[in-house]
C-alpha cells in the first residue's frame, strides 16, 4: 500500500505547489476537495489543510470535518488551515492591523520543536493574509512569531498538530522544503520511497493486472505526456496496444515523420495517419479561431474512430490526463471541462463504447518527464516544448490558407532549428512563430515589397500558468530575422514579442 499526505484544498492558488513540493521528496502526497469526503487508512501518514482566498470568519467559509484526523494522525494547517484550527475551537482570528502580506521574518523560534528542527533563527517566510490569530485556544503553544505577527506558528500540546501563517512552498520562504521535510518526513515518518523507479514499476503490475490481455488504443501528439503513457503500457501489454498518430497537417515542418520514426524505433505499434488533405481542406478560408478549433476536434474523431474501428476487439481507450487536469476537474469551484477534446480524444469513449486508461493521472508534468527518462525515452520527445493541440491553427491569425501555412512553418523551422543550433532551445519553455494577418511596406533591393510579419515568441516558465518573455541574445534575434526574411517568400518583417504572462498569454489566440 503506497504511503500518502493527504492536503485538503481550501482554493488557495497555492495548493498544487505544495503538493510538488512534497514529491519533491519522493512522498506521494494527493490533493482533495476540503467538501469532499476524505477517506483515511493505514497509507495516510498526515494531513495538510491548505490556504484559501476565504476568511474563516465569512459566514460561508469553507469548513470540513476533522474528527476522524486531529489528535489522531499528525496534521498542519497553513495560513489558513492554521487560522481554521484557532477560530473553530475556542481562538480568535480578526482582520489585522498590520500589512501581512509578502516576506517577513521568524524573529523568534522554538528550534526544539520538530517542526522547526534545523531552522535559523530571522529565517524568511512569506506572508498572505488578510486575517491574523489575535488569541490561541487553550493547550496551543506558539512556537514562531515576527516582528509583526506573534502567531506566527504554533503546535497543539499533546497532539502531533501545528499551525503557520505563513506559506513554506513558495519560494519566498527560504527554508520552507525544510519546515515540509521536517513535518513528513519526521514527523509523519513517511519513507521517501515514490521515485519514478518505483511509479514504473508499481504502474506496470498495476496495468497488467487491469488489463490482463485486453487491446487498447492510444492517440499519440508526438508530445511528452501521450508519448509517456504510451511507454508505460508498451512496457505493460506490448502488442495488445495499438498507437494512433494522426497528421493533421498543422504540426511542425517534417514533424509527422521525424515523430513517427522515433517511436517506430522504440518499439511502438504505431499506426501513422496522414490525414493533412481532410483537415486542411475543412480548414481552407476560416479565420475565426474557435471555430478553427471545433473543425481540428470533430475531423481529429472522424479519423481516429475510423483507424480505431480497424483494430478488432478493443475495450480500452488510454489518455494522457495528468494530475493537474483531474485536480481541476474535482476543484473546491467544481468540475470544469479543461481538456480540449481534440486533444485528449474526448467523445470518443462513449462514441465507441470503450473504457477509459489514465496511467499517468497521478503525475505532474515534471514526473512526466522525470517517468519518461526512467522508461528510457529520447531526449528528443521529453524535452520538446508544449505544442498547442490545434497546432499551428491557432499561430496563423485570420483566414487558413496552405499556402500562409507553408509560409508559417518555414519560418518557424527556421526559429526553432536556430534555438537548438546555439543552445537556447532548453533554456526557454516553449517558443514558436505567429503568422499576422498583416502586411507591411519594405525593400528588397531595389523593389518595394508588401508582404507578411511574423511574430516571434519565446517564453519562459516552469508550469505555463505563468511565463516571462525570455530574453534571447540581440545577435540571435537579428540572425533569426535575416534567415526569415532571406529565406521564406513572403515575409519582410520580423518582430519578437515581449509580453509577460499575465496580462498576456502565451498564445496569441
Amino acid at each position: 500500500m503506497q504511503e500518502k499526505i493527504l492536503i485538503l484544498d481550501f482554493g488557495s492558488q497555492y495548493t498544487q505547489l505544495i503538493a510538488r513540493r512534497i514529491r519533491e521528496l519522493n512522498v506521494y502526497c494527493e490533493i482533495h476537495p476540503f467538501n469532499h469526503s476524505l477517506i483515511t487508512d493505514e497509507s495516510v501518514k498526515g494531513v495538510i489543510l491548505s490556504g484559501s482566498p476565504s476568511s474563516v470568519r465569512d459566514n460561508n467559509a469553507p469548513a470540513t470535518d476533522l474528527l476522524k484526523i486531529k489528535g489522531k494522525i499528525p496534521l498542519l494547517g497553513v495560513c489558513y488551515g492554521a487560522q481554521y484550527l484557532v477560530h473553530n475551537y475556542g481562538g480568535d482570528v480578526l482582520p489585522s492591523n498590520n500589512r501581512e502580506y509578502g516576506r517577513a521574518n521568524l524573529i523568534k523560534i522554538n528550534t526544539r520543536d520538530p517542526l522547526f528542527k534545523n531552522i535559523k533563527q530571522g529565517t524568511q517566510v512569506w506572508m498572505s493574509h488578510a486575517d491574523t490569530i489575535t488569541r490561541v485556544p487553550d493547550g496551543y503553544e506558539i512556537i514562531g512569531s515576527t516582528s509583526d505577527v506573534e502567531a506566527g506558528a504554533y503546535h497543539i500540546k499533546g497532539e502531533n498538530t501545528w499551525g503557520i501563517q505563513f506559506h513554506p512552498e513558495v519560494y519566498h520562504t527560504t527554508e520552507g522544503k525544510q519546515i515540509l521535510e521536517n513535518f513528513v518526513v519526521g514527523i509523519c515518518r513517511c519513507s521517501q520511497n515514490w521515485t519514478p523507479d518505483s511509479f514504473v514499476e508499481s504502474t506496470v503490475l498495476s496495468l497488467k493486472n487491469q488489463l490482463g490481455d485486453d487491446k487498447v488504443i492510444l492517440g499519440l501528439s508526438g508530445g511528452v505526456d501521450s508519448s509517456v503513457a504510451a511507454s508505460l503500457l508498451n512496457r505493460a501489454i506490448g502488442r495488445n496496444l495499438t498507437c494512433i498518430f494522426v497528421d493533421n497537417g498543422l504540426l511542425r515542418k517534417n514533424e509527422f515523420e521525424k515523430v513517427l520514426d522515433s517511436y517506430l524505433g522504440l518499439g511502438l505499434n504505431v499506426i501513422g495517419v496522414d490525414a493533412s488533405d481532410m483537415f486542411l481542406d475543412q480548414l481552407e478560408g476560416v479565420s475565426d479561431p474557435e471555430t478553427k478549433r471545433k473543425i481540428i476536434g470533430r475531423v481529429f474523431i472522424e479519423v481516429f474512430d475510423e483507424e480505431a474501428r480497424k483494430v478488432r476487439d478493443v475495450k480500452w481507450l488510454a489518455q494522457g490526463t495528468i494530475y493537474p487536469d483531474v485536480i481541476e476537474s474535482v476543484s473546491v469551484n467544481g468540475p470544469s471541462a479543461t481538456i480540449k477534446s481534440h486533444h485528449n480524444v474526448g467523445g470518443l469513449p462513449e462514441k465507441m463504447h470503450l473504457k477509459v486508461i489514465e496511467p499517468l493521472r497521478l503525475l505532474f508534468k515534471d514526473e512526466v518527464r522525470r517517468v519518461g527518462q526512467s522508461l528510457g525515452l529520447p531526449d528528443f520527445i521529453l524535452n520538446r516544448h508544449p505544442f498547442p493541440g490545434p497546432g499551428l491553427a491557432i499561430r496563423l491569425l485570420g483566414e487558413m490558407t496552405r499556402e500562409k501555412l507553408t509560409m508559417l512553418k518555414d519560418a518557424d523551422d527556421i526559429f526553432i532549428e536556430g534555438l537548438k543550433n546555439n543552445g537556447l532551445y532548453d533554456t526557454v519553455w516553449q517558443a514558436g512563430v505567429i503568422l499576422l494577418p498583416v502586411q507591411s511596406v519594405g525593400v528588397m533591393g531595389d523593389e518595394r515589397t508588401y508582404e507578411n510579419a511574423i511574430v516571434l515568441r519565446a517564453v519562459c516558465s516552469t508550469d505555463g500558468m505563468t511565463a516571462d518573455w525570455s530574453h534571447l541574445p540581440y545577435e540571435f534575434l537579428g540572425y533569426i530575422s535575416n534567415e526569415i526574411i532571406n529565406k521564406v517568400k513572403g515575409i519582410n518583417r520580423v518582430v519578437y514579442d515581449i509580453s509577460s504572462k499575465p496580462p498576456s498569454t502565451i498564445e496569441w489566440e
